[in-house]
């Protein structure tokens, strides 16, 4: 055994001492103030630089020494700075989606700050269907937003999450999202949400941003694209489906912020309507932050869209609505002359400026010197840790789904196996791990870099790229197979493929990607193995059905970490466990299927089939939810009511009706801690320790307009080999067994809900409490 000489107390001290001098040193190189430096007689006893103050009383006293026209210009993105009052500028817009990311003029690289640590996709890291693991990373992309603001090279406002729902395949931006289902995505939404923002009551460690509200999820399709596209959607799926993982992250998460869509909805702006803006979000939901358009969105509804006559009734119209900040030059050109021509008042421009100034006072912009902020050492030490780039991997094991395994093949033993073919367009990338919206990653394990960590490898690509137009590289890939002792395809998509600006034509694999995966199995001297990356799912029903395939792992896009992670899981150092939160469809489910068309629902009479696991029933590829392990879990319910009583509020319960066949709508029934507790033992029957995904769906009462099932809870348990684990599940009747009716009203139908845990049903009845007519 190797040992490992121990440092000397004094070489300990030593270390701390240079740590300390260090992070003396870069409190002093640190960014100056952006306002109240306390080195300004002028303004350091002013009261908005007062942090004993309360925040609303901070904001309103800068807001009455501002100018209209020092107003108009912080209500955009590039705020300009107010020297009078020793304000200096600031850049809004940074993103985070899954790592500090330069896609926003927020941030920059270089220097102190090569890289920042790059996550998965988010689409990746939603299969895990770990909740904490979701928090977790959020801190981590704070910590790491935090050194590089301190270091003067990214702003405290991150645009991220995206939580639109991944309501069609082919969308470019579904990569970005958490997945398919309302409940999934909420989830990821408020626990994102809380580890970017932190958990020290009213301040914000930085603040974030749930977008793109709403109904938003088609960018460019046959011809129509995101900024002149009008969403045709039903009162029944706004609350039902597109609402749900925004309220989410407003009332679970405390969202700072809530970003307006390009899109229109039912005929107006999302960004113009103040049905949406200021009496849902901020209103009915209450929102304590600030709303933001989506980049140029009121220049695009007033030149692109024509939704007003004049740049001036545009502006007003925006801040009118309820929106505070214009990513865009927009209103800060057009807003006093909406002033100055009675189309708004200057009251309404408080309005939104209180709004962003509360955020920022919040963020600790208005304390002064840095050093003294809580989160003031943060610096370059603090980005690209190796704690931070462990948890990269992590992630990236935790979300890889495992869909075949034939035999079983997997795990690959190098026992039995000396040398791999790593064969494929996507078998040593790098930069396409981290999809989209990702910043200048720390490092990266390829794949074909992690598989070499474990045994001898022969590379050939196969396609130049994922597009594989031609059969060129064919021959050397095939000559491969047929030398090693078991293969491996890397295949997939990447941004050429699917992205923002640019929706997929169609589920295959692109080019002769599939052509050749079917040729390399076939002169495959052992098991061939298929790995998938990409952001959305992919008709694989070939290779599903290919006895010569004889495993299958999606890893989304698997971050900066990916290929050490898909090299674990094929050589049995860790035991899949993700889920897949999207619905894998065959191809055939896009005929005559408009990306515009919104409807959740499927229709009998139209032949329509209707959109993700919840109401379509058709023939599947893959379902959401699925995921296979290289062991097996076994579920009991040990214990779980079979009756549910709903007590209702007592000035809607009246007459002496039954409610046979009824539902009882949400607003009338007392919810506060109505919920079901339901304990499930997860046995694990193998060999193996693992990681289980324990999802809860119900089925309500039968009905032409609720879905077939919904996801209601999900809980990430780790459970040895052959042991077993109890699960406390609270299913919370009001928000999970609820439906929405046509009107738009969410109900809880009476009758018997169906609760399904895998394989194992339990069926719980729920009835009104006492008799009474209930209200519609």
């Amino acid at each position: 055994m190797a040992s490992t000489a121990m440092p000397s107390p004094l070489s300990v001290t030593f270390l701390l001492f240079l740590l300390l001098l260090g992070a003396s040193f870069y409190t002093i190189e640190a960014r100056e103030p952006f306002a109240c430096d306390p080195k300004d007689a002028k303004t350091k006893g002013l009261p908005f630089c007062l942090a004993s103050l309360e925040v609303e009383d901070r904001v309103k006293d800068l807001i009455g020494r501002l100018t209209l026209q020092e107003k108009v210009k912080l209500l955009v993105n590039n705020a300009a700075a107010v020297p009078r009052l020793g304000i200096k500028g600031y850049e809004w817009w940074s993103e985070a989606l899954h790592g500090v990311s330069n896609v926003g003029p927020g941030t920059k690289f270089g220097g102190d700050f090569p890289g920042a640590t790059s996550f998965p996709q988010v689409i990746t890291t939603a299969a895990s269907f770990n909740a904490s693991l979701w928090e977790s990373i959020g801190r981590v992309v704070s910590d790491e937003a935090r050194a590089m603001y301190n270091g003067g090279v990214a702003g405290l406002t991150y645009w991220s999450p995206n939580v639109n729902i991944f309501r069609d395949p082919r969308w470019g931006r579904g990569q970005e999202t958490p997945g398919e289902d309302p409940v999934l995505v909420g989830k990821y939404a408020a626990s994102y949400v809380r580890g970017l923002q932190g958990n020290d009551g009213n301040r914000l460690k930085v603040a974030a941003c749930c977008k793109h509200f709403t109904a938003y999820d088609l960018d460019n399709w046959n011809g129509i694209d995101r900024y002149h596209f009008n969403a045709k959607v039903s009162k029944q799926d706004i609350v039902d489906t597109f609402d749900v993982p925004f309220k989410m992250c407003v009332k679970e998460g405390k969202v700072a912020s809530v970003m307006c869509s390009y899109n229109q909805v039912n005929g107006v702006p999302t960004c113009a309507d103040p049905n949406l803006l200021k009496k849902t979000v901020r209103g009915v939901w209450g929102l304590d932050g600030y709303i933001v358009s989506d980049c140029d969105s009121v220049r695009v509804y007033y030149d692109q869209q024509h939704y007003t006559s004049t740049p001036e009734e545009a502006a007003a119209d925006a801040i009118k609505a309820g929106l505070d900040l214009d990513c865009g030059p927009f209103l800060a050109a057009h807003t006093e002359d909406a002033v100055k021509k009675g189309l708004l008042n200057e009251k309404d421009v408080n309005t939104a400026l209180a709004n962003t100034l509360n955020v920022q006072v919040r963020l600790g912009m208005f304390d002064g010197e840095l050093s003294k902020h809580p989160f003031g050492n943060l610096g370059p030490k603090d980005v690209c840790t190796p704690a931070h780039q462990e948890l990269a991997l992590e992630s990236a094991r935790q979300g890889i789904v495992l869909l075949k395994n034939r035999g079983p093949s997997l795990p690959l033993s190098t026992r039995r196996y000396r040398t791999v073919a790593v064969i494929g367009p996507n078998s040593n990338v790098t930069n396409t791990m981290i999809g989209n919206y990702a910043g200048v990653a720390c490092e990266y394990t390829s794949p074909l870099q992690g598989i070499e960590r474990y045994i001898k490898t022969i590379h050939q690509q196969g396609c130049a790229d994922v597009t594989c137009t031609d059969n060129k590289l064919f021959s050397a890939a095939v000559n491969a197979a047929s030398q090693a002792d078991a293969t491996i395809l890397v295949v997939g998509l990447d941004q050429t493929i699917e992205a923002e600006f640019k929706d997929r034509a169609g589920l295959v694999l692109p080019g002769r990607q599939q052509e050749l995966v079917s040729k390399v199995a076939a002169a495959s001297k052992g098991p061939t193995i298929l790995v998938l990356m990409s952001g959305g799912p992919i008709d694989v029903a070939f290779a599903k059905n290919d006895p010569r395939i004889f495993a299958i792992l999606w890893t989304g896009y698997p971050g900066q970490a990916g290929g050490a992670a898909i090299a674990d899981i094929l050589f049995g150092a860790y035991n899949p466990g993700g889920k897949l939160p999207m619905t894998w469809y065959p191809q055939d489910y896009l005929k005559n299927l408009p990306m515009t068309t919104m409807a959740m629902r499927s229709s009998q009479s139209t032949g329509y089939p209707g959109r993700t696991y919840r109401f379509y029933k058709g023939p599947v590829v893959y379902p959401f939810g699925y995921g296979i392990s290289y062991t097996k879990y076994v579920h009991t319910i040990a214990s779980a009511p079979s009756v549910i009583s709903i007590p209702l509020d007592g000035r809607h319960a009246r007459g002496n009706t039954t409610t046979s066949g009824k539902a009882i709508r949400v607003t009338h029934a007392k919810c506060n801690r109505l919920s079901i507790g339901v304990q499930v033992d997860v046995r694990n029957k193998g060999s193996r320790d693992g990681s289980h995904t324990l999802l809860v769906f119900s089925a309500p009462p039968a009905g032409h307009w609720v879905p077939h099932k919904q996801l209601v809870a999900f809980e990430k348990v780790h459970v040895p080999a052959r042991a077993q684990r109890r699960v406390l599940i609270n299913i919370h009747v009001c928000k999970y067994l609820s439906v929405v009716d046509k009107s738009g009203i969410r109900r809880i139908p009476m009758g018997l809900h169906s609760l399904h845990i895998g394989d194992t049903k339990h069926s719980v009845s729920i009835q009104e409490a006492k008799l009474g007519v209930i209200k519609s």
